[in-house]
């Protein structure tokens, strides 16, 4: 039988609470929404700060458990049959602990896969066409003198948004009346677009009212607030 002490990553990071869902994380977009996943669910778990700027997710303690170098990743130590399992990719991740706890993932066909539509949407579109714009807006991108990199993610993320704030017409949440995965998924990019990317004018998101109320209300769940800080960058 496998135990957490078999996974190599606990050696770097030892887990202090060995019964609940261990983090590997770092509150970027793509880690706040794991986080703010546990959260909602109310889950018990014990959180492991990777720090980028001394290259921990290229440790090989932590490759042992992402070969793919990104956060988030995790390790349930109840998972499947009382198995531990490890899991990497936040929508995954996401997916997983939907079905674990029931919470935030329609339980009708339909409306369940219409939910990781739009989960897989910002996995494909959203994060990765936002995390370009950042690129090329904020950090070495900006000095490269040809200005069509940073107006082709610029215009994508412009598109994007406008998708989305056609589909919160008339709805509180991506999928309607009720809060989901899908606006897990989602609001911690439109908060670095916003905050840290200093995008928000370049992809004219003062008009994308729609999308604005709703993620207000997205940042307004104490589970959002928690989640921004989640691990402690120390």
């Amino acid at each position: 039988m496998t135990t957490l002490a078999d996974f190599p990553i606990t050696r770097k990071w030892p887990a202090q609470h060995p019964d609940r869902l261990q983090l590997y994380s770092l509150p970027t977009p793509n880690g706040i929404k794991v986080s703010a996943m546990l959260v909602e669910t109310g889950l018990s778990f014990e959180a492991h700060l990777v720090d980028f700027a001394s290259n921990d997710q290229l440790t090989p303690e932590f490759l042992s458990l992402n070969p793919n170098n990104k956060i988030p990743a995790i390790i349930d130590p109840n998972g499947p049959a009382g198995q531990p399992l490890a899991l990497w990719e936040s929508g995954a991740i996401l997916i997983y602990l939907a079905e674990k706890t029931g919470q935030f993932l329609a339980k009708d066909p339909a409306q369940k896969y219409e939910t990781i539509q739009w989960l897989m949407w910002q996995m494909g579109g959203l994060g990765p066409m936002s995390g370009q714009l950042g690129f090329f807006h904020k950090f070495a991108g900006r000095e490269y003198e040809d200005r069509r990199p940073f107006e082709r993610y610029r215009d994508e993320v412009k598109r994007l948004l406008g998708v989305l704030d056609k589909r919160l017409e008339g709805r509180d949440w991506i999928m309607g009346s009720d809060y989901s995965i899908a606006d897990i998924a989602c609001w911690p990019w439109l908060r670095t677009i916003s905050g840290f990317y200093e995008a928000a004018d370049h992809v004219d998101l003062a008009s994308r009212t729609n999308v604005l109320r709703w993620f207000e209300a997205c940042m307004a769940r104490p589970a959002s607030e928690a989640a921004v800080n989640i691990p402690p960058r120390g």
